[in-house]
């Protein structure tokens, strides 16, 4: 490649990167069902179909190289309620992955870090002799909390609940249960480290006033029920 089209690519690029996102009021956006005012998904998403089915709140951005979808694939007629749900004011990292088909919903100033993977669908392997991919997969709705934070890598399988302004840990993997507002959720697979009691506090306290991040004490055992 010439210097001359190595920087003619690079100034195109460049450029896209400006001024590609999906913004509010363009022909791209008018094919969501919702999408708010000041929200923008940044160039270049990964994969987005099924934008009939997506709602998206005003003033929320989303990461380049992100993966939003409805159904299996493009051009199916997935009913007359959005699959997808996102409130306003909501930051989701880059090369995150939220994929529907059933139910999505993540509520208000939702912030997620870098490639996070949120799925309300999961393959079955009851059958033994049938390869896991070839069996028939079971649908259960996720819904996030309003002022949750997702740490990056976190995986939020089917059937998981979070409360209001829960936290993720970096990593964590989330199974299906209902998780109580102000939990800290992390490790393989994610339990509760840190909750909030209105009359006790923090529980394990934080050491020296710091982040509730930061465990003094063995953590409380895990609340959602086992799968």
């Amino acid at each position: 490649m010439s210097r001359l089209t190595s920087w003619m690519v690079r100034t195109a690029w460049s450029w896209a990167r400006r001024k590609a996102d999906i913004r509010y009021g363009s022909r791209a956006a008018a094919r969501f069902a919702a999408y708010g005012e000041g929200t923008s998904i940044a160039f270049p998403p990964a994969t987005i179909f099924g934008e009939a089915w997506i709602e998206i709140g005003a003033h929320t951005l989303l990461g380049g190289d992100i993966t939003l979808t409805a159904g299996f694939v493009p051009g199916l007629d997935l009913g007359p309620e959005p699959l997808i749900r996102i409130g306003g004011g909501c930051a989701i990292g880059r090369g995150s992955h939220v994929v529907a088909h059933k139910s999505i919903v993540v509520g208000d100033h939702v912030f997620m870090g870098p490639y996070v993977y949120i799925t309300d669908q999961n393959h079955v392997y009851t059958d033994p002799e049938t390869p896991v991919g070839g069996q028939w997969p079971t649908d259960d709705p996720v819904r996030v909390g309003s002022g949750t934070w997702i740490g990056a890598n976190a995986v939020i399988l089917p059937g998981v609940t979070l409360g209001r302004n829960c936290v993720v840990a970096a990593s964590s993997v989330v199974r299906p249960g209902e998780y109580p507002d102000h939990s800290v959720i992390a490790g393989v697979p994610g339990r509760v480290v840190r909750r909030y009691d209105p009359e006790a506090g923090w529980l394990p306290p934080l050491r020296g006033g710091g982040s509730p991040h930061t465990t003094s004490a063995s953590p409380p055992e895990s609340t959602p029920p086992e799968v």
